[in-house]
Parts: structure tokens; sequence; C-alpha cells
């Protein structure tokens, strides 16, 4: 057999395992073509027209888009998915970091495992169910007033979820509860996977634990930390659940988000043009906020 046809094998066999390796992505390739791109191609066609969802439609170009930047309803709701990003990501990571670093050091104690299971709880719980039992919790007789009020500060209580300023951050506040057990989980998993050769040399280094967790810990799950930044973010600006059962939006829209009022224009006001239109815009601002963290990560890695 000379060099030729060594080289006609291995290109044949090259072409034959590209085709199996074609053949094997293309259900999960067909299926995401189905259910997300086209979707998403035909949820960009209804933004370009004014149509009820039953009678003719109308082309209007990019006047939803306009609409969509230039009336303070809509994109108020886009700043209130953007201020909720600092507690249901912000919050959550810190939060998971610090919490996820204790519980490594006292891994081998049972309440190690205890701690674990108590910050995972919400995860299980169902959205609606943590909804539902932060808007008690929240209300004007609710248990947090009436810890204030024991405390000697009634004049703070109030009813968080109905109060103009303070009803976004309380809905943050039942987001980071929610997404704090996710966090932890991740970043703890992450912490496992550290040499721990690297904290026996910070230590030899006289590194006290602060440093030795700015030094080795947050660097040892930079990964992790992007992917709880990536899911939370979404989780920020795709939040829907949590707003509509703690507050439905109110009062006078402070806690509308996107997703409710992409809701209430398709549902509600049958202006389907307008809600593709926010949606897209939606969509390339979770892409905005996502695509970054993603680049400096796997440039980080390289």
């Amino acid at each position: 057999m000379d060099g030729s046809d060594r080289t006609r094998r291995r290109a044949a066999r090259r072409r034959r395992d590209d085709l199996v390796g074609w053949l094997l992505v293309l259900p999960a390739a067909a299926f995401y073509g189905v259910f997300v791109l086209r979707p998403l191609a035909i949820t960009a066609q209804y933004s370009l027209y004014e149509w009820n969802g039953v009678g003719p439609s109308t082309p209007v170009g990019l006047d939803n888009y306009v609409r969509v930047v230039t009336d303070p309803t809509l994109y108020g709701s886009l700043l209130n998915a953007v201020t909720l990003i600092l507690f249901f990501s912000g919050v959550p990571v810190l939060l998971g970091l610090v919490t996820a670093a204790t519980i490594r050091r006292i891994a081998t104690s049972r309440l190690a495992t205890v701690a674990r299971t108590v910050v995972f709880l919400p995860q299980v719980i169902p959205l609606v169910a943590a909804g539902i039992t932060w808007s008690w919790l929240l209300s004007s007789t609710g248990a947090v007033n009436q810890l204030l009020r024991a405390v000697g500060l009634g004049s703070v209580a109030r009813a968080w979820l109905g109060d103009f300023d303070w009803a976004l951050p309380a809905v943050g506040v039942i987001g980071a509860w929610v997404l704090l057990g996710l966090c932890t989980l991740l970043l703890l998993s992450g912490m496992t996977k550290i040499d721990t050769s690297l904290y026996e040399a910070a230590r030899i280094d006289g590194a006290g634990p602060v440093r030795e967790f700015l030094a080795v810990t947050v660097p040892g799950v930079r990964q992790e930390i992007a992917v709880c930044v990536t899911v939370t973010v979404i989780a920020a600006l795709a939040s829907f659940d949590i707003v509509y059962i703690s507050t439905q939006g109110g009062p006078g829209g402070q806690t509308l988000v996107p997703g409710l009022q992409i809701y209430y224009l398709a549902f509600a006001s049958r202006e389907i043009g307008l809600a593709s239109a926010l949606a897209v815009v939606l969509v390339a601002l979770v892409l905005l906020c996502v695509l970054p963290v993603q680049y400096l990560v796997r440039k980080g890695d390289s």
C-alpha cells in the first residue's frame, strides 16, 4: 500500500466520522430549530405588525420598537428588570461564595449537611408557594413587621410589597432567597475541586482566612461564578412567577418586569405586535448581559 492509498483511506474515514457526528447532532439540532429558533423568528416577524391575535394584521415597520423605547411603562419594566439583577444575581453570588466557603471549612461535621439542606431548600419549593409565603411575611401584619415592632423599630414597619419605594427591593429579596441555594451548591461543588495544597501553601505564607478566600478560593471557582452569574441574570431579566404572585406588577407599575408586561400586552390588551417587540428587546438584553460574561471567562481560561 503506497502513501496515496493511506491518505485516501484516512480522508474517507474522516468523512465517515464527520457524517456520523452530524447524524448524531441532527435530532437535537432539529428540535432546537423547531422549538427555539422558529418561535424566535415568528416573534420577530410579529413585532413588525399591529395585530390583535385574531383579525387581519397591519404592517407598521419599527413603530412597535419605537414605542418600547419611548413609552415610560414599557422601558420602565426593562429598567426594573435591570435593577433586579442586583438582587437576583449580586446578592446570591456574593452570599453564596461566603456560605460555600464556610460550609467547606466545616465539611466533616454534621452541621455542613444541615446547612446544605437548609440553604438549598428554597430551590425545591415551588415559586408560587414561595411568592405566597413571602407575601404573608411582608404584609403589614406579617412576621417581618411584627419582628420590627418587637425590637422597637415600629416606625420602619410597612406593607413592603405595597410600598412604592420598597416594593421592588422586596421582590428582589424574594428572588435572592430563592437563588441563594443554587449558587451556594454550584460554588461549593467548584470549591471541592481546588487542590488542598494551595490552601496549605497559602497558610505557610501567613495568609489568614480572608486572604486565603480571596487568593485561592475565588480564583478557583471562576467558572462556577460565571455559571451562577449567567443563570441568575437570566432569572432576573426573565422573572415572572415571583412578581406575578407577590405584586402582579404593582403598586403603580413599580414592580412591572418585561415578562409580566409581555403577558399583559399579549393576553389582556391583545397587542401581539407590541408584546413581540418587547420580547425581542428582552432577548437582546439577555444576550447583551450574558455574552460578555462568557467571553471574559473563556478569555481568562485561554
